[in-house]
C-alpha cells in the first residue's frame, strides 16, 4: 500500500492510500485473437461494476504467447474483489472468460490469477 500525494476521487488535495495490484494469467494460444476481441467489447454493465467496486487505472496486457498481465489501483484490493464477487454481471463475465485460460486450478479467472508482489515504484 502506498500513499500518493494529491490523488483521490474527491479531487481534494492530500494523501490517499492506493494499493497497486499486478496479476498474471495465461490465455490459451488458440484463443488469443478471440480474447482480444472480447476485450474490445466489454459489457457496459461490467465496466460500471468495476468502477463502482473501486477498480481504478485498470489495464490488461497480453503477450503473443498468451501471458496476461493485469494492473489496477484501488484503496483495498480484497474489498474490491468482494464487491465484484457480489455482482451478477461479474459471475456472468467470469463464467464466459474461464474457457480462455489455462492454469486456473478450477477457479474462476478473478480468483485463479497469480498476484505479483510489487518490489519497486517511482511516482
Amino acid at each position: 500500500m502506498s500513499t500518493i500525494p494529491g490523488r483521490g476521487r474527491s479531487g481534494r488535495r492530500g494523501c490517499v492510500n492506493v494499493e497497486r495490484v499486478c496479476f498474471l494469467g495465461r490465455v490459451k494460444p488458440e484463443r488469443l485473437a478471440e480474447y482480444r476481441t472480447r476485450h474490445e467489447q466489454v459489457w457496459p454493465d461490467m465496466l460500471a461494476a468495476l468502477r463502482e467496486a473501486g477498480w481504478e487505472n485498470y489495464s490488461l496486457f497480453l503477450t503473443g504467447d498468451g501471458l496476461l498481465v493485469g494492473y489496477l489501483e484501488t484503496q483495498d484490493y480484497q474489498a474490491a474483489l468482494d464487491r465484484m464477487a457480489a455482482t451478477e454481471v461479474n459471475a456472468r463475465w467470469q463464467r464466459d472468460m474461464a474457457p480462455y485460460f489455462t492454469e486456473l486450478d478450477g477457479l474462476p479467472p478473478d480468483q485463479g490469477f497469480k498476484r505479483v508482489d510489487e518490489i519497486f515504484h517511482v511516482d
